[in-house]
């Protein structure tokens, strides 16, 4: 890729980038949330038009009209939202869009023997017959390889790939990676994770605000020299822990049990409190029961049995608003459709949880709550950005404009306000860069510091380990491990998280 120029309204997201791919090689594509990574690939892959530059393949100078010309031409992405038909078959999956040889008969048979060749040439093992939901999401990534080297990629981009894996799957999938890149497969890796680049990738790419920083051979560098160059100044330390926990109890679960939306049981008899100024991590690969616990916990789930009590409340059947009134924070995992109104601006966000009440709302002696106070909510949204370092336009940019790392500010800065009693986080620094990582990470510290008490759920070990005072394991909807700090040892947590290692657990 030569001199590529990719323009949005207001942005210039790719400022006259050079970018070359070899054949057999890992090469990581490093950069902040807005760098231009992830649209430089995208050109690549055909689903964007550069303004300006060219693209060859192979030696051969072409023009994608769409993703259909770069898989035709050997061009694969494996996007960080895996795009996947969970009703659907592995093998289904795999053909979707293709021709048969069958004519209009789907020639199910031929398929599926040749993706159970193509996973046991690369070590993707993989059962064709298997249905999408009934996969973890590590199987599930295998299963999107798989579908670009089924249509004959010889070059695979992959975007943030092991965000959702446990620390074993990680483990495999690198393994896998080596082996495609052994077979002659060119691979981009794009992450924030700088230790999995160190570890993986041959040369690495920086980007910087859309314009190439370096290429360099990754045996050349070291974390904090890639970290300097993407940011373009050193990173400042995490906010350090204050003193041990106090001794008051802010949540109480007890022997909770919870149903999916399959009517499947996702959280089995789990008991665990969590105390003032105490962050309590929950380690476990996704989609074991982690998103059905903390719906319960802030009233957008009934359980079938158990209890939860808050600041000494029961809370087990209230909705909500009744939960947000107590102190509870919530930032979920899925920010861009779960966490804000996408058209809405910075301001409108910021008062999603108080638009009703006094100074936000005017509220007359009929205590109906009636005109909202825009003075107040610009005010209150200036400071946010301010405070927050969110990077906008303005009060009124919406929040569908904002990059992750910006768009995870706004949703602390409205969940922090009022300094809640508890607060319940998930994935907190998927998906951002290294400024914003470490930004997030001091701010639920601080949080911490002052009393807070702290439910997080990470897929990042190594975060969790960072941040938590104690930390419980998930597996199929039960606590397999409850630890503290002198027995956080990421292999044997991986055993827990995979099911094949059980400690004893008591509920705090």
């Amino acid at each position: 890729m030569r001199g590529i120029v990719k323009r949005f309204p207001g942005v210039i997201a790719n400022d006259k980038v050079d970018f070359d791919l070899q054949v057999g090689e890992v090469h990581g594509l490093l950069g902040e949330n807005g760098a231009g990574k992830t649209t430089l690939m995208n050109i690549l892959y055909g689903f964007y038009h550069p303004d300006e530059g060219s693209i060859a393949v192979f030696g051969k100078e072409t023009a994608f009209r769409s993703p259909a010309d770069a898989i035709r031409l050997g061009v694969g992405m494996v996007h960080q939202h895996l795009k996947l038909v969970n009703d659907m078959t592995v093998a289904e999956n795999i053909i979707l869009g293709l021709k048969s040889r069958k004519g209009f008969l789907t020639d199910l048979v031929s398929a599926e023997k040749r993706i159970l060749d193509l996973a046991e040439l690369h070590g993707l093992n993989i059962d064709p017959k298997a249905q999408i939901w009934q996969l973890s999401i590590g199987e599930q990534q295998r299963v999107e390889i798989l579908k670009s080297l089924y249509r004959d990629a010889k070059i695979l981009i992959l975007d943030e790939p092991t965000s959702v894996l446990a620390p074993s799957e990680v483990k495999g999938f690198f393994t896998a990676l080596r082996h495609l890149k052994e077979s002659g497969i060119a691979i981009v890796l794009i992450t924030h994770k700088l230790d999995e680049v160190m570890d993986i990738t041959d040369r690495i790419t920086v980007l910087r605000k859309g314009r190439k920083i370096a290429t360099l051979s990754t045996s050349s560098v070291n974390q904090q020299k890639l970290a300097q160059m993407m940011i373009g100044e050193d990173i400042p330390a995490m906010t350090a822990k204050a003193e041990t926990p106090e001794n008051v109890i802010v949540i109480q679960v007890r022997h909770l049990r919870v149903f999916d939306d399959r009517k499947i049981e996702a959280v089995r008899d789990v008991s665990f409190d969590i105390r003032k100024g105490e962050v309590l991590g929950v380690a476990g690969v996704s989609g074991n029961g982690q998103r059905e616990l903390v719906q319960t916990i802030v009233g957008l789930r009934r359980p079938s049995a158990g209890s939860i009590t808050i600041r000494g409340i029961d809370t087990t059947h209230k909705s909500p608003r009744a939960i947000i009134d107590l102190g509870v924070a919530y930032v979920p995992e899925n920010r861009n459709e779960d966490a804000c109104v996408p058209d809405f601006g910075i301001d409108e966000n910021l008062i999603l949880k108080d638009f009703d009440k006094a100074p936000v709302c005017e509220v007359f002696a009929s205590r109906i709550p009636t005109l909202l106070n825009e003075k107040v909510i610009k005010e209150r949204a200036k400071q946010a950005i301010e405070h927050f370092g969110i990077k906008a336009t303005g009060p009124s940019a919406k929040a569908k404009s904002l990059s992750g790392g910006n768009l995870q500010r706004l949703v602390l800065a409205r969940e922090l306000a009022g300094q809640p009693e508890l607060i319940v986080i998930s994935q907190p620094t998927r998906g951002l860069d290294v400024a914003a990582t470490e930004y997030v990470r001091s701010i639920l510290v601080q949080q911490r510091n002052r009393g807070a008490a702290i439910l997080l759920l990470d897929e990042d070990l190594s975060e969790l380990l960072t941040l938590s005072d104690r930390l419980i394991v998930v597996y199929k909807g039960e606590i397999v491990g409850m630890l503290k700090p002198d027995q956080f040892k990421p292999e044997e947590i991986g055993l827990m998280m995979t099911g094949v290692k059980k400690m004893s657990v008591e509920a705090s």
